[in-house]
């Protein structure tokens, strides 16, 4: 079980001062599913952004705190009563990440040359060595790794590299793979070359499987999709939440795909701040009438 809660946050642009989160109070545990709405510049991606530690946002005040319990990483890691919360305003991204932070990307980035199983790998391996890094007491001088080469094949990495090897990560992938419903030639194409929108984003969840953070911030992971690419995308959501027990924080615009990914908790955020809360009959309020009626309801005027 893993909480993630932030209170009172404030941020700023690093270079410019501009104000964009004016107070935001918000928690969301492992297995929960909350969506964050409002109108555009309310203050939603930045909200994201500030979580995984994006360096064009300065925090100006609050916290941004991870609770974790022992079951939360296996049986791997036992962990200490004062390593059982985290401040993450003190950690670097990949820290945050290592603790089971997880920001699935609005637009992916697309990477030429790297294969989808060796970012994968990659990814896991460095996402292992961190944390073990943030759990242990360093033993003496860090040992110099060998580069081991590419004794498989270039499109899959270096064999004997990181904690999971190249054959069990075969098995993990497809495995997760499988539970996700994705064709197992995805696996084999460059980092987001070439996909097409609803691709890029089955690619994020995607991450997340073989991640297996403890909180993913999705930002609208649900725009320009098709019917069917929304619905593989909303699958996919579930069995995070399913399988793996993640919390999921959602920002989307649109109630669409509440309609496949029903939340806990539902959120409307404007001015930088959490404006109103309540259950899945929020969004809909919220198709139907738009925002107006909420800046009536909290400040008295639209």
């Amino acid at each position: 079980m893993a909480r993630l809660e932030l209170s009172n946050l404030h941020a700023e642009v690093a270079e410019g001062d501009e104000k964009i989160l004016e107070g935001v109070d918000l928690e969301v545990e492992s297995g929960e599913i909350h969506a964050l709405m409002g109108p555009n510049g309310s203050g939603k991606s930045t909200t994201a952004k500030v979580i995984a530690g994006h360096p064009a946002y300065e925090v100006t005040e609050g916290e941004v705190l991870l609770h974790l319990e022992d079951e939360e990483f296996g049986e791997d890691i036992e962990i200490d009563e004062d390593q059982r919360t985290w401040d993450l305003l003190d950690l670097e991204p990949n820290e945050r990440a290592a603790l089971g932070i997880f920001l699935g990307f609005q637009y992916p980035a697309e990477i030429e040359g790297v294969t989808m199983t060796n970012f994968l790998r990659t990814a896991l391996n460095a996402k292992i060595e961190e944390r073990e890094e943030l759990f242990e007491e360093e033993e003496g001088e860090d040992e110099e790794e060998e580069d081991e080469g590419f004794e498989s094949s270039p499109m899959e990495g270096p064999a004997d590299e990181g904690e999971v090897g190249v054959a069990e990560f075969q098995q993990i992938l497809q495995e997760k793979m499988e539970q996700l419903e994705m064709d197992e030639k995805f696996a084999q194409r460059y980092l987001n070359a070439g996909f097409s929108g609803g691709e890029k984003k089955q690619n994020e969840v995607l991450q997340a499987a073989i991640l297996e953070p403890s909180i993913a911030v999705l930002d609208e992971i649900d725009s320009g999709l098709d019917i069917d690419r929304l619905q593989d995308v909303s699958n996919g959501i579930n069995a995070l939440r399913d399988e793996q027990g993640t919390g999921i924080l959602q920002i989307t615009h649109y109630q669409r795909i509440l309609d496949y990914v029903e939340p806990d908790h539902v959120h409307v955020m404007l001015d930088g701040q959490i404006a109103k809360s309540g259950g899945p009959e929020l969004a809909e309020k919220l198709e139907d009438k738009g925002y107006d009626w909420v800046r009536e309801d909290v400040y008295g005027t639209a």
